[in-house]
């Protein structure tokens, strides 16, 4: 009896606002071929109206949109696919990952005044820059126990997405 192909994790391109986990993550989506998902989209409208007023998230402003994205990851079963979210605090990823579903964090990392200038280059998003410095400061870096890999973001997208690639379980 031969054993079927290997599940496919569910990727989970995580990061700081403006490390590229929106553009890095639909590259990596579409050279894998499986589907993309926005973290942003599962936000409700409070959380996008509270951080658009300049005003960080806490616990409970993440809860229902964290359990979105732990649904969506879910119902990808052994499918594969690649989702954004900023998954700063292990207690995110650990809520993310609760499922049956295999997950695998990719942790996009570059220093905080090359994310600061790519933040001020953006246009149309409702995070704005000053509030960088909190996600920095709530940043837990991926613990040895943890499925994942860092990706530095030096460089174009491309190159990010290369490195990404090559960090992926297959």
């Amino acid at each position: 009896m031969t054993a079927g192909p290997a599940p496919r994790p569910v990727i989970v391109v995580m990061g700081v606002s403006g490390s590229g986990k929106s553009t890095v993550g639909g590259l990596l989506a579409e050279r894998l071929g499986v589907p993309y998902a926005e973290a942003d989209d599962f936000h409700p409208a409070a959380n996008i109206a509270k951080m658009s007023a300049g005003h960080p998230l806490d616990d409970a402003d993440r809860a229902p949109w964290l359990d979105a994205i732990a649904e969506w990851i879910t119902g990808r079963g052994d499918l594969g696919g690649v989702v954004s979210c900023s998954a700063l605090r292990r207690r995110y990823r650990d809520r993310l990952r609760a499922g049956t579903t295999p997950v695998f964090f990719l942790h996009l990392d570059g220093s905080p005044e090359l994310i600061a200038a790519r933040l001020a280059a953006r246009m149309q998003h409702f995070m704005p820059p000053g509030l960088l410095d909190s996600q920095f400061a709530a940043l837990e870096p991926l613990a040895p126990d943890e499925a994942g890999a860092v990706v530095t973001i030096d460089g174009g997208p491309q190159q990010i997405t290369e490195r990404a690639l090559a960090a992926v379980p297959r």
